[in-house]
Formats: structure tokens, C-alpha cells, sequence
């Protein structure tokens, strides 16, 4: 069972009230979702021909809170939040949001790359079930 997915008005609202508000010039959001392409077709390009239906996801929260607290320290980055699904999800469902703040765009875009990234693949263990 998934968990409920976060608002992003609500993490966008927050975020503006946050004193890191003063210099950051904009935000980017992340959705990630499950989708039903496998990631192997997708990253590698080899097709087999088989659909992902759904998938089990779990984190490490210790390497999440490194990867977000070094995301925190980049260059005119002031605003990191994320937020993680886990367990059994369906097509559709929600695996994250990753929301950064920042001065300029190309330092909030290399941020949010960056951070993405990371927890893809050094935080997540995703089993796609075909």
C-alpha cells in the first residue's frame, strides 16, 4: 500500500514562508511516477517486450537526509524538501517529490538533477514486478 501523496501548493506555500524565501528566485518540482515502460528498455534500450504493472520501493532515510542535506549546500541553493512513497505501488503511483529553491535557474536545475540523481540511485531499491 502507498502512501498519500503530498501537495505541492501546500509544499510551495510553505517554502514561501520559509526565511530561504528572500533568495530564491524560483522553484523546480520532481514527480516521479511508476510508469510502464521498464527501466531497462528505457536507460539501456533493450526491449523484451514486457510492461511493468507495479513495483517495490523502499529507501534508506539515513542516505536520503545526506543526499538532501549536500543538495542544501550547493551553490545558491536555499530550499530542499522530499518526500518518498514505499511498498507496493501501482502504475501511476507517486515514488517521489523533490522540490528545490534557488537564486538562478541553472544552479536549481544542476541541483535538482543532481539530487535526483542521488536518491535514484544510491537511496531507492525499486523491484518492478512484469
Amino acid at each position: 500500500m502507498s502512501l498519500s501523496s503530498p501537495s505541492m501548493d501546500q509544499w510551495l506555500a510553505e517554502a514561501k514562508q520559509d526565511p530561504s524565501f528572500r533568495a530564491c528566485g524560483m522553484y523546480l518540482v520532481h514527480n516521479g511516477t511508476v510508469r510502464e515502460t521498464p527501466k531497462q528498455q528505457v536507460r539501456q534500450g533493450i526491449d523484451d517486450g514486457s510492461k511493468v504493472h507495479g513495483m517495490t520501493f523502499s529507501y534508506d532515510p539515513d542516505k536520503v537526509e545526506a543526499a538532501v542535506s549536500a543538495a542544501r549546500e550547493l551553490p545558491g541553493i536555499g530550499y530542499v524538501r522530499v518526500w518518498l512513497n514505499e511498498g507496493e505501488l501501482s502504475l501511476g503511483d507517486d515514488i517521489m517529490y523533490v522540490l528545490i529553491g534557488g537564486d538562478i535557474r541553472p544552479r536549481v536545475i544542476d541541483a535538482l538533477q543532481q539530487l535526483v540523481w542521488t536518491i535514484k540511485n544510491e537511496c531507492v531499491k525499486e523491484i518492478e514486478h512484469r
